[in-house]
């Protein structure tokens, strides 16, 4: 009986302090980060286990979480393996990136990183394509639809061993297929509502919580990005270098996304060193880095990455910029003949 109160009194405060609550002389509060924080969420289910075997976990839900949601998104396998902690955070990650991409569009999610990301006509087409970007790392993964999955989709996912599918919605054909994969876990959220920009996002440190606004859509900063070189983006590179610095955000850092039209080609992630990740992309890419593009997350320190891409036969490059080496780095790019945008916006993620 106390925790319901104490859970009821939290919403009341959670709604009343919020980034949108009036203060007493009826102006909007002009900060979302109240003095106390208290976060109302409630036990949906038990986990079989947390990240590893030896941690035990559960899942809580927001209360009023909103559709279109890992916390909203409706079961609808085969009666097989329960969502495991990873399946939810990967889950999460996938529906994440593929909300940031034009439809149809399907994204190939490991250990919460892309690895296989495109655009295409149908969404058959996309996660072939997805998936074929790095068909290795695709076994055993994640993959998430911004619309929805029907037979043809369907018919390629059964393919190749998966995880979970998340999309909006599936055809009951595609229902028909997938369903005789008895481990698959299949997650519909329905319709999505646009993102909420003023929402928090939490992550727990030793002894307290640091807490953050969204990072906002990457929509639109390539194509208004500021030109430093003296050879700008074709259409077509301008394109794909707008697709290559969606994805990038969702990719952890240090982030170098390759892509060819709207297709992924090769993903560095996770690296402490910028230059190394360009050279795990571009391996990865193998003989498709030539004429691909590529998108940084963050700027790059010296001309190192540039010139490592160059020599790949990469040609153009987006990047925030920043680098009390940027001369030194737009310089490179100008002897290499490749084309650079400088965004100004950072996309970190950790």
């Amino acid at each position: 009986a106390f925790a319901h109160t104490a859970a009821y009194d939290a919403a009341i405060s959670g709604v009343l302090s919020g980034p949108r609550a009036q203060d007493p002389d009826g102006t909007v509060g002009a900060s979302p980060y109240p003095q106390y924080l208290t976060l109302p969420f409630e036990r949906a289910y038990g986990l079989r286990y947390g990240e590893n075997p030896h941690q035990s976990g559960a899942f809580y839900v927001e209360r009023g979480a909103p559709l279109g949601t890992i916390a909203r998104a409706e079961s609808l396998g085969a009666g097989g393996k329960e969502l495991s902690f990873n399946n939810l955070v990967d889950a999460d990650a996938a529906l994440e990136a593929v909300r940031e991409l034009d439809r149809p569009a399907a994204v190939v999610v490991k250990h919460t990183n892309p690895c296989g990301v495109a655009v295409a006509d149908t969404p058959a087409n996309a996660y072939r394509t997805a998936r074929d970007a790095d068909a290795l790392s695709a076994f055993g993964g994640i993959v998430a639809f911004n619309v929805e999955v029907d037979e043809a989709a369907a018919k390629l996912l059964a393919e190749t061993f998966l995880e979970c599918v998340i999309a909006p919605t599936f055809s009951h054909a595609a229902l028909e297929i997938l369903r005789t994969k008895k481990n698959l876990r299949l997650l519909a959220t329905g319709a999505w509502l646009a993102a909420d920009h003023a929402a928090l996002q939490y992550k727990r440190v030793g002894g307290g919580v640091v807490v953050q606004s969204r990072d906002a859509t990457a929509v639109g900063e390539v194509t208004k990005g500021k030109v430093v070189t003296k050879r700008a983006p074709t259409p077509e590179e301008l394109q794909s270098l707008d697709f290559a610095w969606r994805v990038g955000k969702h990719v952890k850092s240090n982030a170098i996304v390759l892509a060819k039209g709207t297709r992924t080609v090769g993903v560095g992630a996770g690296q402490m060193s910028r230059v190394v990740s360009v050279q795990i992309a571009c391996e990865k890419a193998g003989e498709e880095s030539k004429g691909s593009v590529l998108a940084s997350d963050a700027f790059f320190p010296f001309p190192d990455g540039v010139e490592a891409a160059a020599k790949q036969g990469i040609t153009a490059v987006a990047q925030p910029g920043g680098s009390v080496k940027d001369a030194d780095v737009i310089a490179a790019a100008d002897r290499l003949g490749l084309a650079m945008i400088m965004t100004g916006f950072r996309h970190f993620r950790h």
